[in-house]
């Protein structure tokens, strides 16, 4: 798949930021960043602050399947597949399931990761959006931070070829990741809908 060189390259560009001081929660939630600087050295503080814990095993892949819906947006699931990807001392679990039509004009993958046995530093650099705040519309379509359940997102979509993604990240350490192409958002978020997040997050 697709993650074999993330966990060493995450790893060494998070170092660049590991000097920056930390703050408590309650500080973080008060305080939004105001600039594109500021929310990298959010980043660099909140993954510190994880840092001080170590990674932690990560759950088995095949727990993580078990998330995958059988259908996605009103597309039958064409595949299922998940690993675990090692590096480095760091370790990474994933599963991933692809969905589309009959001629395959209309697809969806859902990416489900988890994150804890890489660390706080290299994860915050697979969801530096969680610490950014994001609002932008153009005539081709729009991107934006969200909360969904709760949680913290990230949401973009294309008008003009109907592609789009949703990106969640559930208790700090699981990233899912939905992105579809020819499709509409609503079909997005009813495939988001249909994880249970809460169960995900109380995975050990």
């Amino acid at each position: 798949m697709k993650k074999q060189l993330v966990i060493p390259c995450l790893v060494a560009s998070s170092l660049l930021f590991w000097n920056c001081g930390g703050k408590s929660q309650a500080e973080e939630e008060k305080e939004e960043p105001k600039n594109a600087f500021e929310a990298i050295q959010k980043m660099a503080e909140k993954a510190e602050d994880m840092q001080k814990n170590g990674p932690v095993e990560p759950v088995d892949f095949r727990k993580l399947k078990e998330f995958l819906p059988t259908e996605a947006g009103g597309l039958p699931r064409t595949e299922a597949s998940g690993e675990k990807n090692g590096a480095m001392g760091f370790s990474l679990s994933q599963a991933e399931g692809k969905y589309s039509d009959a001629n395959g004009e209309s697809t969806i993958d859902i990416d489900l990761l988890d994150t804890g046995g890489i660390g706080g530093m290299a994860m915050m650099g697979m969801a530096a959006w969680a610490l950014a705040e994001v609002d932008k519309e153009t005539a081709r379509g729009y991107e934006k931070t969200t909360k969904i359940d709760g949680h913290k997102a990230f949401e973009k979509y294309n008008t003009e070829d109907k592609s789009g993604e949703l990106n969640v990240l559930v208790g700090d350490r699981f990233i899912v990741n939905v992105k579809g192409y020819n499709v509409t958002m609503d079909q997005l978020k009813g495939s988001l809908s249909d994880i249970d997040l809460k169960k995900l997050k109380g995975l050990e």
